[in-house]
């Protein structure tokens, strides 16, 4: 006899996979509110095919900071046509000599492709702390789980253009250096947990706008 939990299970499986084929697509509306799941649909009678093309990754990003990179997002929150499809796109642009610093999307793996350059030292560092990395070149791909921290590091000549898919619309991120350093987490609270120097704790918090 099938058990009447299993039916139940099984019932609420397959609602959820038809609930989620109902409709072809779900663009964003921006007018609405947003909730915890995304963006609500527009109108399906005012959606254009303009709501499916994005042309922002065409053009270099600004690269003037302290890493000599920059970063181009095309995101639910600029391209309305990926909302609720689960994928999204980036382009980073990084300097001779420049990085993409060390970070993480906790809610996303990122598969990279490098589309100019050469001697990009790409990597990623695993939960047991072992690290993943090689010199990647113009037409190398790599991927990179999600939630671990990642980096990029041009030891080229020229400036390097990365490419990147996220398996999120909306991907988010957390730079190590910000999360430590531009917010009000104590000094003596961040040299404790990581051994660092007060005095040099002090220098990064006013080099990133942190304060205590």
């Amino acid at each position: 006899m099938i058990s009447p939990i299993f039916l139940f299970v099984f019932s609420f499986i397959l609602s959820c996979s038809y609930a989620s084929h109902v409709q072809d697509f779900c663009v964003a509306d921006y007018t609405a509110p947003q909730g915890p799941a995304g963006y609500s649909c527009k109108d399906p009678a005012k959606v254009t095919v303009d709501d499916f093309v994005h042309s922002g990754l065409g053009v270099p990003a600004n690269t003037s900071n302290m890493y000599k990179f920059g970063f181009t997002a095309a995101f639910a929150f600029n391209f309305s046509g990926l909302n609720g499809l689960g994928v999204s796109m980036g382009r980073a642009d990084v300097e001779v000599g420049g990085v993409v610093p060390i970070h993480s999307h906790p809610g996303a793996t990122e598969l990279v492709v490098i589309g100019e350059g050469s001697s990009i030292i790409g990597g990623f560092i695993a939960s047991n702390n072992k690290v993943y990395q090689k010199p990647l070149n113009k037409g190398d791909t790599m991927v990179l789980p999600q939630g671990l921290y990642h980096f990029f590091v041009n030891q080229g000549k020229t400036p390097a253009v990365i490419y990147a898919s996220f398996s999120s619309e909306s991907p988010t991120v957390q730079l190590l250096d910000t999360s430590l350093f531009k917010n009000d987490l104590a000094t003596d609270i961040i040299a404790k947990t990581t051994l660092l120097d007060a005095a040099q704790i002090q220098k990064l918090k006013k080099l990133f706008g942190g304060t205590n």
